[in-house]
Parts: structure tokens; C-alpha cells; sequence
């Protein structure tokens, strides 16, 4: 993988404030400059070593951070393991389809073996996710960390995370519960510029969209010749073919997403939906020509905004030795 030099993303006034606001959680970004000063070095060498070989691996790690803030805050739930007669968080519907478990627990490991009982799993998300778009050729920006692990993972509460089929009305209502507001849902959908879906998150447009269950009964506002592209690659039953979200760049973050969605031509639902409000379509039209930069910002800001949802500090939870298991 290229390597790239440190740019610092310039943090505005409005980021400054909620900055200032983390602080007073007891997050702050040199959280372990005393405990495990390399912390965020060790992070960003594994990073570039797995990315090397599985540069595919950008978008799950970036997912994984996601899902966790979803459900129970950024504390490392989706990463727990189910307990007997308990089903996890990745046990359920949702989150079947995530990957990068494994890579997770190499770094964790890494950084257990630097600074023992030091280091949580939900700031190790926290980061992976942060390097996983930078190493796309995406922006970086500075992690508060000092998060703590939680103890407790159940599948039943991940109808929290927001569904490729949602409308707008139901994506608002779900990342207002999170405190992120309209602007953060169209920046952070940006997100989708990097990674895969599986056919089966997808199918119900192709084929069976109003349940007429016939080869026209397809979503009027997916781009015909796209349609047409998806179904030479997906079968109405097919669940294991992934298809890249953002085609012919699926590796690289960067704001081609936003012409696709001008386009009529993304994969999910709940990305056509950002044309049906005036904020999030201006803004998808704005980006889809051009202002890289400024979506770059955009996504730091927010990023940094959703890794402060429901986190715990203190003595509210752990710091998990694994991050598949809970501490004993």
C-alpha cells in the first residue's frame, strides 16, 4: 500500500466546541500519552500492514466502528462474542454480513503486548476506522479517546442500526436518538464510497420491490441500465455475491459517491433517499461536483461526533484483555 504523509485536518469552531464537550466525558486525544504513549503508532503500523494485503478490509473496519456506536454507544458490544443461551450483537441480521474480527483482535493483541490492560477495544475501533479511510486516501482527524469496554452484547438491540431499506423519515428519526443531526446523516452516508453490499441487501429492488414478485416489479428510482448492470451479478436468492458500492472505486474514499446517488445509481435504498429532502439533496448535488475538501471536513467533523455517542469512562466498564470476551 502507498504510503501517506500526516496532514492534519483543521479542526473549525463548531468541532472545537463539541471537542471542548468531550473532554468534560473524560475523553481527550492524548488519553494515553503517559499509559501507552504508541499507542496510535502501533494502531497505524497494523493497519498498514493488513491493508496491504486486504485493502478490501477498509470499508468493514469503517463499518465496525458504525455498528457499534448504533447500539449501547461506541463501547465495543458488536465485538463480544455470545454467551450461553445469549445471542450477540453479531449474532443478529444485521450484522452477519460484518467482517474484520480478526484484525481487530491482531491489534488489540499488539497493543496488549505493548501496554497491558491499557488500551480499550472501542478505542481500538475508534482508530482502525479513522486509519481504514485514511489509508483510502481519505482524510484523518485527531481521536479522543479513553473509552471504556462494555460488558453486555445483545442481538435484540440492533434494530438501532439503521437499514439499507430505510426511508429518510426513518434514518432521521434513528440518527437523531444518536444525537447527529441531518447534516451528519448525508456526510457520514459518504461513507459508503468505500466497500462492498452483499446481493441479498440489495435484491428486493431488482426484483421483488412492491412483493408482485415479477422480473418488472423493480424501484422506479434505481437507474434502469444499472438495474440492468446489478442483476448480471445478483440472482433474486443470491446471498453470498458482493457487489462494490461505489463502482471502480469501491477502495478509494473519496466523494464519487454523491455522483452516483445524483445518478440514481447507489446500491441501497436508504442512499436514493437522500434526494427525497431539500438539505441532503443540496448537498449531494453540491458534492457530486466537485468540493472535495470541504466533504473531507465534513466526515472528519462527524466522525468525531458519532465517536462520542453513549460511551462509557471511568469505572463504567472495562478495559477488555480480548475484545471477544468480557473480562472475568
Amino acid at each position: 500500500m502507498e504510503s501517506r504523509s500526516l496532514n492534519v485536518v483543521l479542526i473549525p469552531l463548531a468541532s472545537l466546541i463539541l471537542l471542548l464537550g468531550l473532554t468534560s466525558a473524560q475523553l481527550s486525544v492524548d488519553y494515553y500519552s503517559k499509559t501507552c504513549p504508541n499507542a496510535e503508532e502501533i494502531v497505524r503500523k497494523e493497519m498498514i500492514q493488513i491493508l496491504s494485503v486486504a485493502p478490501s478490509l477498509a470499508g468493514p473496519f469503517l463499518r465496525l466502528h458504525f455498528h457499534d456506536c448504533f447500539v449501547r454507544g461506541c463501547d465495543g458490544s458488536v465485538l463480544l462474542d455470545p454467551t450461553s443461551g445469549t445471542k450477540a450483537e453479531k449474532d443478529a441480521k444485521p450484522n452477519l454480513t460484518l467482517r474484520g474480527f480478526g484484525s481487530v483482535e491482531r491489534v488489540k493483541a499488539k497493543l496488549e503486548k505493548a501496554c497491558p490492560n491499557t488500551v480499550s477495544c472501542a478505542d481500538v475501533l475508534a482508530l482502525m476506522a479513522r486509519d481504514a479511510v485514511w489509508l483510502s486516501k481519505g482524510p484523518t482527524w485527531p481521536v479522543w479517546l479513553g473509552r471504556k469496554d462494555g460488558r453486555i452484547s445483545l442481538a435484540n438491540e440492533t434494530k438501532q442500526l439503521p437499514p439499507p431499506q430505510a426511508n429518510l423519515t426513518q434514518l432521521i428519526q434513528m440518527f437523531s436518538v444518536k444525537g447527529l443531526d441531518l447534516k451528519d446523516l448525508v456526510v457520514l452516508s459518504g461513507a459508503h464510497t468505500i466497500g462492498t453490499a452483499h446481493c441479498s441487501s440489495i435484491s428486493d429492488r431488482l426484483y421483488n420491490f412492491t412483493g408482485l414478485n415479477n422480473l418488472n416489479d423493480v424501484d422506479p428510482f434505481l437507474d434502469m441500465k444499472y438495474i440492468s448492470k446489478l442483476r448480471s451479478k445478483c440472482s433474486p436468492t443470491d446471498t453470498k455475491t458482493l457487489i462494490e458500492m461505489d463502482p471502480g472505486s469501491f477502495k478509494t474514499f473519496d466523494s464519487s459517491y454523491y455522483k452516483l446517488v445524483a445518478k440514481r445509481r447507489s446500491a441501497f435504498h436508504s442512499d436514493w433517499a437522500l434526494l427525497t429532502n431539500s438539505f441532503t439533496r443540496d448537498y449531494v448535488m453540491k458534492h457530486a461536483n466537485g468540493f472535495e475538501s470541504e466533504f473531507f471536513q465534513d466526515f472528519a467533523d462527524s466522525m468525531i461526533k458519532m465517536g462520542n455517542v453513549g460511551v462509557l469512562t471511568g469505572s463504567q466498564g472495562e478495559i477488555r484483555k480480548t475484545c471477544s470476551v468480557v473480562n472475568y
